[in-house]
């Protein structure tokens, strides 16, 4: 089954990102606009359209919660054409990923993930999307596909243990199974400690006949 990030967790990486990166962008923006409205009325364009896009991401989860999943759409295609830009658009694109997935719609879900690989921003959704995005397609049984989408990636800065760990699960079903240990290791001795599932990896190493001890859990 597809592994998926909660709404909680999706905003604690989206924050982490911003705060590396969001002096550069505010920097940016304002040279780009204060020459075309001035600082003040950047400002308060600004503000009012992180207010509209946070107000129909917000709607658009109360929807899904419901179960209105027709309602819901509606306002993803708000955000879509009149926030493009912003990060409620992607995260809302990972919600409804998700929301299609619970629906058994993987096809709808995959062209979500896909939208916010090719265009979501900040750029830590879009690592959010392609490890998902794997995920679905293993599931549809296109691993090649999958493993195509894992390995595209090339700034991963804390995903390392769940990428490696979907790589092995990928390298597991195409029966490469010394590929598949060495990246399920590698998940292993790059997992935060109180992150991920440690006890799953070791399972899934037995199953291809290595034997491990948790270093963390003897240490």
């Amino acid at each position: 089954m597809v592994e998926l990030y909660d709404s909680h967790e999706q905003g604690e990486i989206v924050k982490k990102w911003l705060q590396q990166n969001g002096s550069a962008i505010i920097i940016g923006l304002v040279i780009a606009f204060g020459g075309l409205f001035g600082f003040n009325q950047w400002k308060l364009w600004q503000v009012s359209g992180k207010q509209q896009a946070y107000a129909e991401f917000q709607t658009m989860n109360e929807f899904l919660a419901t179960g209105q999943l027709d309602a819901a759409v509606a306002n993803f295609q708000n955000l879509q054409d009149k926030h493009a830009k912003s990060p409620y658009a992607s995260l809302a694109a990972l919600q409804m990923g998700r929301a299609r997935i619970e629906a058994k719609q993987p096809d709808l879900a995959i062209k979500y993930y896909q939208s916010v690989v090719e265009k979501g921003h900040p750029s830590a959704i879009q690592v959010i999307a392609r490890e998902r995005l794997a995920r679905v397609l293993l599931d549809q049984k296109q691993p090649e596909e999958a493993l195509k989408i894992i390995q595209g990636e090339p700034e991963i800065n804390g995903f390392e243990a769940r990428y490696a760990e979907t790589r092995g699960d990928i390298l597991t079903a195409l029966g490469q199974n010394e590929q598949a240990i060495e990246a399920y290791q590698e998940a292993l001795s790059v997992m935060e400690e109180g992150t991920g599932d440690r006890a799953a990896l070791l399972l899934k190493l037995e199953a291809l006949g290595i034997v491990q001890e948790d270093e963390e859990s003897t240490s």
